[in-house]
């Protein structure tokens, strides 16, 4: 504690906090420095770009047609739910969209399909992407062309499922108009 030189391993306790490194070692690469694995960002899959940082159960969740529950069943049925959707490899990601296109093949019950009970064929079955637009599409012309209660609503552009027209239905505003007041005639 007098005054003199330190002592040489204070000194080297010194040269630790620095960050210089003593003879004969090899300085440890920081943490952002070593290498992780590398993470798509932006995965393509069934005709979707889903965020490859997500994990699976969670990033199906944004491909059209498929719903909360129906992502918990195909996680369950899969076991690499929990992998972030960017660390799959090419084999699981052809699994997870045979899945998603197949859902009957793997023991999904049918009660979680988005076409049960379908008009044409009377069969359950999932639609996705695409097909579910152009699905949609079809079913609108048909309860047009049938002239059903539906249809009729949907051909005047009017709420189909019974909700009010009175306010608020299509942005169509009926308002009255206000005649503009004449001056007062005089009497004679």
């Amino acid at each position: 504690m007098g005054k003199g030189k330190p002592k040489k391993e204070e000194k080297g306790k010194d040269e630790k906090s620095k960050g210089e490194t003593p003879k004969g070692e090899k300085p440890s690469k920081p943490a952002e420095v070593q290498k992780k694995p590398r993470i798509q960002e932006i995965i393509r899959l069934v005709e979707t770009n889903l965020d490859g940082g997500k994990k699976v159960r969670v990033a199906i969740r944004d491909i059209k047609g498929i719903s909360f529950m129906l992502s918990n069943a195909i996680a369950k049925k899969i076991d690499f739910a929990e992998k972030r959707l960017g660390e799959l490899s090419e084999m699981e990601m052809k699994k997870l969209e045979e899945i998603i296109f197949n859902p009957d093949k793997f023991g999904i019950p049918a009660w979680l399909y988005n076409r049960r009970k379908d008009p044409a064929t009377g069969e359950d079955k999932h639609i996705g992407v695409s097909k579910l637009d152009l699905t949609k599409k079809m079913d609108i012309d048909a309860m047009k062309k049938m002239n059903s209660y539906k249809g009729v609503r949907h051909i005047y552009k009017l709420p189909v499922r019974g909700q009010r027209t009175r306010s608020g239905s299509g942005g169509k505003t009926v308002g009255v108009s206000k005649k503009k007041q004449q001056p007062a005639k005089k009497k004679k």
